[in-house]
């Protein structure tokens, strides 16, 4: 198990996200990346470029708004030698208070030779926080 290396990656993935870097971001993020968002009960199913445009959004909300986030990592988990899935809870902090809700993150990494990658996501919205 190649732990080190992917805590490492793991933890680079999570300090471009909280500094709203799209530029370090996206390194992470592989060309061929599945998605699916539940929102509001409906599902989304999206890849790479509309992946790339939805970050951009919600880090040019976040600089605007001067807030930050609240990433929380709730669990990671092994699936292959050279897979991961890290569940992640992210709200925004909007003068000093987190927003009531957030998002879950079921994130799948993958280890290939430029190292590791988010090759598919499954997102809950709309979470309430602390359930």
């Amino acid at each position: 198990m190649d732990n080190q290396s992917f805590r490492a990656a793991l933890d680079a993935f999570l300090r471009a996200w909280e500094n709203s870097s799209l530029i370090e971001l996206e390194t992470f993020i592989s060309v061929g990346y599945q998605a699916r968002e539940v929102r509001d009960g409906d599902i989304e199913a999206f890849g790479y470029e509309e992946s790339v445009e939805g970050w951009k959004q919600g880090f040019s909300y976040v600089k605007g708004q001067q807030a930050e986030w609240d990433i929380r990592e709730v669990s990671i988990i092994p699936m292959k030698e050279d897979e991961r899935m890290v569940i992640l809870y992210a709200t925004i902090v909007l003068d000093g208070k987190p927003m009531e809700t957030g998002n879950m993150f079921f994130d799948t990494f993958k280890k290939r030779e430029e190292g590791w990658k988010l090759v598919r996501s499954y997102i809950e919205t709309g979470v309430v926080r602390g359930s």
